[in-house]
């Protein structure tokens, strides 16, 4: 049998449309090659909205598509960065990050790479703050959230973000490293702390700081020579010298024994079994406030989420019930994480975004550009009305998201589609938005 003749010959004489239309053509009959193009699209167009819609749909999938899709985002932010875009990436790279730590904490690495998707979507993160630098407290406060209150991964590096931190992040962070080796005894949040407290007198050049700490660790040999190798750089050449021969000199340390776990406070006990037997939002909250007073409360919330978490997949109802507990517990990011990733009432989404838009325009365009489909579906004057309100709202959004040409395409082809809506029509002139040129009064309303 002979192998199939090659074609690519015949496909290079085509010109670019007929190419594209049989490729469409047969996109429209394999869903395989159809989400391979959209992830290419997604990639190759630097469309910042067209990444956040991926976000949203990449929880609907498996982990493979999941995988693939927020392989996708990274592309565009790494290409968009490598091009010295000028739109700010820092928000969708931010969300990207939170979004794969998220599914990391909730079903663990799978095969995927996920852990990989996550280390990388750090770094791109890291690449986005320091071109276009956020509140450095701000960005302070999301790295010990990360830090101290995340799954154990992602594992931050300071020195990748010391520029965008600045002196008034990385003092920040100093602060609360600082409270937390005064405050706290062996565990999870010492631990932290200590690591960046290593890593903050990296970054701020404390030489004498950093020797220090150093040198209280127990003795192994490459805490030795990063002790020499930091004190070589410094010019300090005969202290590294003498170091070094005092490191080839073997010693003998006793083990610490392991820390006794103490008992669990009977108040949280009790609050905890409560949660268990009937978990929601008033359960959640007499548990947070019993751990809280106890100290415990860091370990016993990522408990009770992941239990919340189970549930929020069962239907919309337990969805909105994890979004406002996030809510009430303070993180909005995570509440409108969990908003997206289980599916959330629209009601539930609108009301998130609203909050979130100043900051985070671009994650909101998708949402308010939906509540305006809704709202034309009603097709009564009230519903029109409040329908050019959202689009003099997106028309804001995209303008601080830095894609005001992506608004532009959107309303033009939205009013092409409800041009004999004269009443629509009529109330976005109303609110001040211009309508694009080739519309013109049509001659019948629906």
């Amino acid at each position: 049998m002979s192998p199939p003749s090659d074609l690519r010959p015949y496909l290079r004489t085509l010109d670019a449309e007929t190419l594209a239309d049989l490729l469409h053509a047969q996109a429209e009959r394999d869903p395989e090659l159809r989400h391979s193009l959209e992830l290419r699209a997604a990639t190759q167009s630097g469309d910042v909205s067209e990444a956040h819609r991926l976000l949203d749909t990449a929880v609907s999938d498996g982990n493979v598509e999941y995988t693939a899709k927020v392989g996708a985002v990274l592309d565009t932010l790494r290409r968009m960065l490598d091009a010295g875009s000028r739109a700010d990436l820092a928000p969708l790279a931010r969300r990207t990050v939170d979004d794969i730590s998220a599914m990391y904490e909730q079903a663990g690495d799978h095969p995927g790479d996920l852990g990989d998707r996550l280390d990388r979507a750090v770094e791109i993160y890291a690449r986005a703050c320091t071109a276009r630098p956020p509140d450095p407290e701000k960005l302070a406060d999301w790295i010990l959230e990360v830090e101290f209150d995340g799954p154990g991964r992602p594992v931050i590096d300071l020195a990748e973000f010391a520029t965008a931190l600045g002196e008034p992040g990385l003092r920040r962070i100093k602060s609360t490293v600082d409270d937390v080796l005064a405050a706290s005894g062996p565990g999870h949040r010492r631990d932290v702390a200590e690591r960046l407290q290593e890593q903050l007198a990296e970054v701020l050049g404390d030489v004498d700081g950093l020797v220090a700490i150093l040198s209280a660790k127990p003795p192994r040999v490459d805490v030795s020579l990063k002790i020499v190798r930091v004190l070589r750089a410094a010019g300090r050449h005969s202290e590294a010298i003498a170091h070094a021969a005092r490191a080839l000199t073997p010693h003998k340390h006793l083990q610490p024994p392991p820390p006794q776990e103490p008992e669990e406070d009977d108040d949280v006990s009790r609050r905890r079994k409560e949660f268990d037997e009937r978990p929601g939002r008033e359960t959640y909250t007499a548990l947070r406030e019993a751990a809280t007073d106890a100290g415990k409360w860091p370990v016993q919330r990522r408990a009770a989420l992941a239990r919340l978490r189970e549930l929020a997949a069962d239907g919309v109802e337990r969805a909105d019930e994890l979004a406002r507990v996030l809510l009430e517990d303070g993180r909005p990011d995570e509440a409108w994480r969990a908003c997206v990733r289980f599916e959330a009432s629209p009601q539930v989404r609108l009301d998130l975004a609203e909050l979130r838009s100043a900051e985070h325009p671009a994650e909101t365009i998708p949402v308010f550009r939906a509540a305006v489909d809704e709202l034309i579906e009603r097709k009564d004057p009230q519903s029109y009305q409040e329908a050019a309100r959202r689009l003099k709202l997106l028309r804001t959004l995209h303008k601080r998201a830095g894609t005001p040409d992506e608004f532009t395409a959107y309303l033009g082809t939205l009013v092409e589609t409800h041009k004999r809506k004269t009443r629509l029509i009529t109330e976005i002139r109303a609110a001040r938005i211009a309508l694009p040129k080739a519309v013109t009064s049509p001659r019948a309303a629906r």
